[in-house]
């Protein structure tokens, strides 16, 4: 991992793995708060280099000084979980692999809540030795299919690693939005992969509510997946339609989404974007098909970035409010009651049983 002014959190990190692992490297670029002394007291090798501009360049001189044979890389704000740590060593089992998932549960909001929580299969272990290097000045990736073209990049192990850095407090602590929108911007003027930068761009422009420019950059970012014959990635698409959503363009969103849908089917954030936008239109019964859907997908698809809820107590609740809509008050205290039942602390389907209840 690499690391700078991370005592807050880098101590959990190396204790949640450093019983799974062989060696731990962590690459400082410049620590000033003590993270070096905590690293050392849990076993780690730490390396000094000189910040650059560059999260690929330090991700880089780290693999250099590794020795096994697979490598499992972290953010120092992670954890892999408790129950979950013994499986990390199940990469050993995967002979004709070279790139190996994880399940990554991003929280994101003002405080750790299970209601604010976006999850994703992420490529975290890899082979040593073989070529394999990050490139990307920010949001680094590693450069699978110019070492190995054929790579399946399926394979999967089920250990959760809990991921806080886009927690608001820790955003604006560190200043990472204005960090992250100056790399990505070098990185444009730079070439590389400008569908990537564009939708990276787009994220960050989200975040600041800059709906704006944030759409600008997606739809470049669509476009530059389209110009070199690639399809869009699903969270490409998730994005668009976040972002319109937020905006309130229901017409610009529909029925747009549904040739989004059309490439994937599979996806559940899409149908729940498309039961939202068709409820905020009145159109009921459609929108309660699409949520129908979404309780039918669920949330295990995580080859996609999957918001949790929106294949489970979400969707129930929006079907309660599409049922109240339609005068079916029964149906409607059956979702409401059914998204309590999957998340017994979700308040908004409390409070709609609630208001039910008084008239």
């Amino acid at each position: 991992m690499i690391a700078k002014d991370e005592r807050d959190c880098i101590g959990r990190c190396l204790a949640s793995v450093k019983d799974v692992v062989d060696e731990i490297i962590v690459v400082d670029t410049g620590s000033k708060d003590g993270t070096q002394g905590i690293c050392g007291a849990h076993g780690a090798t730490v390396l000094e280099f000189p910040w650059n501009g560059s999260f690929a360049d330090a991700r880089n001189f780290g693999l250099s000084q590794a020795s096994g044979d697979w490598i499992f890389f972290l953010d120092a704000d992670e954890e892999v979980d408790e129950a979950d740590r013994h499986k990390v060593r199940e990469v050993f089992s995967f002979a004709d692999r070279s790139v190996v998932n994880i399940h990554l549960v991003n929280y994101y909001g003002k405080e750790v809540d299970d209601k604010k929580v976006l999850e994703i299969a992420h490529p975290r272990l890899f082979r040593n030795h073989i070529g394999l290097r990050f490139i990307g000045n920010i949001h680094e990736a590693l450069n699978v299919h110019d070492v190995i073209p054929d790579e399946q990049t399926d394979a999967f192990i089920d250990a959760k690693v809990h991921h806080y850095g886009y927690m608001d407090d820790v955003v604006v602590r560190k200043e990472k939005i204005s960090r992250n929108l100056k790399l990505l911007e070098a990185d444009l003027k730079a070439g590389g992969s400008p569908q990537w930068t564009h939708y990276n761009i787009a994220t960050e422009y989200a975040r600041l509510q800059q709906y704006e420019r944030a759409y600008q950059h997606v739809n470049q970012a669509i476009l530059h997946f389209l110009q070199q014959q690639l399809m869009p990635p699903s969270l490409v698409y998730r994005l668009k339609y976040s972002i319109l959503i937020n905006t309130g363009s229901w017409d610009g969103a529909w029925p747009g989404i549904e040739r989004a849908i059309q490439l994937y089917p599979d996806y559940v954030d899409l149908h729940f974007y498309m039961g939202f936008i068709l409820l905020q239109k009145e159109k009921y019964p459609e929108a309660l098909a699409a949520l129908e859907r979404c309780t039918e997908l669920g949330e295990g698809n995580l080859k996609h970035l999957v918001t949790r809820g929106f294949g489970s107590f979400q969707a129930w609740y929006l079907k309660g409010i599409c049922y109240e809509k339609l005068g079916q008050l029964n149906q409607a205290i059956a979702a409401y009651n059914e998204a309590l039942r999957i998340h017994p602390g979700y308040t908004d389907a409390r409070e709609a049983l609630h208001q039910l209840a008084q008239k």
